[in-house]
Formats: structure tokens, C-alpha cells, sequence
């Protein structure tokens, strides 16, 4: 929700930017280490929920005008943030692939 009294929104763009590019980064250094990008999109899950259940969970709207607002800029805005694991089946059915690719 664009809320202009809590931040600027060109410096939360600046710090949203970065933090990609670090994400970038991590990636860059863990590329071709399974072990080390698993590690990565897990601290990436528990940033993701500590968010959610944490700052976030406290700053929902208390009206039904703020909340009307929020969903718009949810639904405006590309939906709800979701990181999706990767299931045990697509997982299986991928390493079959490349068991018959090779």
C-alpha cells in the first residue's frame, strides 16, 4: 500500500534494488553448488515469513477503507508475494529427465 508517510518510495526503490543485486550476487557465488543454493532460497523463505508474520501482520489496516485500499494495490500491483517450493514429484520427474537425457 503506497504509503508515503512511512518512507520515501525512491529510497525504498534504492534499497530494494540493492538488495536484488545482493541476491544476484549470492546467487553468482553459489552457482553450480546445489548445497549452497538450497541454503540461499531457504534464508530467503525465512525472510519472506518472518515479514509476513512479523512487521507486515502488524501494519494491516484496522478499517474497511484501508483495507479496500490494500487489496486494490495488492490486486494492482501483481497479487500476493508467494515463494513456492518446488514439490517432490517435480523434483523426481526432473532428475527421470535427465537420468533419460543422458
Amino acid at each position: 500500500m503506497s504509503n508515503s508517510n512511512n518512507f520515501d518510495s525512491g529510497a525504498l526503490s534504492n534499497k530494494l534494488q540493492s538488495i536484488t543485486k545482493s541476491v544476484g550476487d549470492a546467487i553468482a557465488a553459489c552457482e553450480g553448488d546445489t548445497i549452497a543454493l538450497l541454503a540461499l532460497l531457504r534464508q530467503l523463505e525465512f525472510l519472506h515469513r518472518e515479514i509476513r508474520d512479523g512487521v507486515f501482520q502488524e501494519s494491516l489496516p484496522e478499517n474497511r477503507q484501508a483495507l479496500y485500499a490494500l487489496l486494490r494495490e495488492i490486486e494492482m500491483e501483481g497479487g500476493w508475494p508467494y515463494i513456492e517450493r518446488m514439490r517432490l514429484q517435480a523434483f523426481l520427474a526432473k532428475m527421470e529427465q535427465e537420468e533419460e537425457g543422458s
